[in-house]
């Protein structure tokens, strides 16, 4: 049985086939693959594309090597997240793929960004896929190939999204708004703030926000994992807002049910909310696990 997701930006996509959590069980244990083709693909050609999106983007392009995944973000001047895309290079051109519904807008804004670099921009891919096969990092491929590099083991995108809540790592654009800096995202290291922003590399549109939130200050939010009551046959909504003793303390992303730990969602809450404070959204109780140190940044020196 392929049940198909209803409604939303996946809608369309497979949401499960018959099983959900035997899904995410062989999705975790690496045995399954998953078909992500509702992600809009395009390619980026040229031989300045890594130098040109090093310079325009969050990510360390200059580093990448060939069959490479990476993500990487678009800021606007104020450091916050406006464009998200992965990309793959092949050694001659990159395979990228963004959030459905967000490709027209996009690829228009990298098109504003070319002036004199060497770099050529696809349309929207009609003739290519964006999969996840079994065990490996996602990958872009002929739609005719997608059977073959799957294989027989499937999951749908709610065996995808349970286990990507489990592990605090948040979609943009669901799990994040229009005030979103990636200092809010990811716990920093000295190097990097999670995978998709690097802090050692030249300026790019929005850098300066977010080295000083790092150096000097504290990200605003931080993105928090919730334990959701399961005694409710409901999951709340995207973008619902997250209450603390009757108060708005916070935004809701997404929420899914896990084969372990039941329902479970991510939140952007108040940086100074208490990190054992009860929660209530969308009439659900929702318990905090930390993804994000409230005082996430190299200015904080734990005490000794």
């Amino acid at each position: 049985m392929t049940v198909l997701v209803p409604t939303g930006v996946d809608a369309g996509a497979v949401w499960h086939y018959g099983d959900p959590f035997r899904e995410q069980k062989a999705l975790a244990a690496g045995q399954a693959g998953v078909d992500l083709s509702h992600r809009p693909v395009f390619t980026i050609a040229g031989p300045d594309r890594l130098t040109w999106l090093h310079a325009i983007t969050t990510a360390d392009f200059a580093a990448l090597t060939a069959g490479q995944p990476l993500v990487a973000y678009i800021l606007n001047p104020q450091g916050h997240l406006t464009h998200v895309l992965g990309a793959i290079d092949d050694g001659e051109r990159l395979w990228c793929h963004t959030e459905p519904g967000h490709a027209d807008a996009l690829l228009a804004w990298l098109n504003k960004m070319v002036f004199a670099s060497r770099v050529e921009l696809s349309t929207v891919l009609d003739d290519h896929a964006v999969v996840l096969p079994p065990g490996a990092a996602p990958r872009v491929v002929a739609t005719a190939e997608i059977d073959a590099v799957l294989g027989p083991v499937r999951a749908g995108t709610w065996a995808v999204d349970a286990l990507r809540i489990a592990a605090g790592l948040p979609r943009i654009f669901l799990d994040t708004d229009e005030r979103t800096i990636p200092n809010e995202l990811a716990n920093p290291s000295e190097t990097m703030l999670g995978e998709a922003v690097h802090l050692n590399k030249g300026c790019y549109p929005g850098q300066e926000a977010v080295a000083r939130t790092f150096n000097l200050g504290r990200p605003p939010r931080r993105l928090t994992l919730l334990h959701l009551d399961g005694s409710t046959d409901t999951l709340p909504a995207v973008g619902a807002d997250v209450l603390a003793d009757g108060v708005v303390v916070g935004r809701m992303g997404t929420s899914e049910r896990h084969y372990e730990y039941g329902p479970i969602g991510l939140a952007l809450l108040k940086r100074g909310l208490p990190v054992d404070a009860a929660l209530i959204v969308d009439g659900i109780a929702a318990a905090q696990e930390v993804v994000v140190d409230p005082e996430a940044g190299r200015h904080f020196r734990p005490a000794r």
